[in-house]
């Protein structure tokens, strides 16, 4: 299963789903990322994930086009305003929307901040794990 992450920026929310989704889903899901625009990989959603091993630092920020949305099996929103936004998407891809903070917005000392990026990284792993399960269920019916 071919699954697209959108967010608005593609900065870290669709980011971190995509490395959880290639960290959890290897030979079960293929995943890629972008965004409504593109602002560049937040270096503390690299910092946060590279704290539970798993490494997006290579990761590059994507606007979202028409041969993405083509190429997938699912997408899932990861932000409210990529929900509004998304374009449209052909018939046969299926679509979920997770609304999760934006991380990035927070406002605080380097360590709330920070705290914030954790709570939103586990609840996306979460999520994922979750996908994940049932595909590797799903193939073997």
């Amino acid at each position: 299963m071919k699954i697209l992450f959108l967010c608005t920026g593609n900065s870290c929310r669709s980011q971190m789903a995509e490395g959880f989704a290639r960290h959890h889903g290897r030979g079960v899901v293929t995943a890629a990322s972008a965004g409504i625009e593109a602002h560049g990989l937040n270096p503390t959603a690299v910092d946060v994930m590279g704290e539970i091993g798993i490494d997006i630092s290579q990761h590059k920020s994507k606007t979202v086009d028409e041969a993405m949305i083509a190429a997938a099996d699912l997408i899932i929103t990861v932000c409210d305003h990529a929900q509004e936004r998304c374009p449209v998407i052909p018939g046969h891809v299926r679509r979920l929307h997770w609304s999760f903070e934006d991380p990035a917005r927070v406002m605080g000392t380097e360590d709330q901040v920070r705290a914030v990026f954790r709570r939103v990284r586990d609840e996306i792993g979460a999520k994922i794990k979750s996908v994940v399960e049932q595909e590797e269920m799903r193939q073997r019916v």
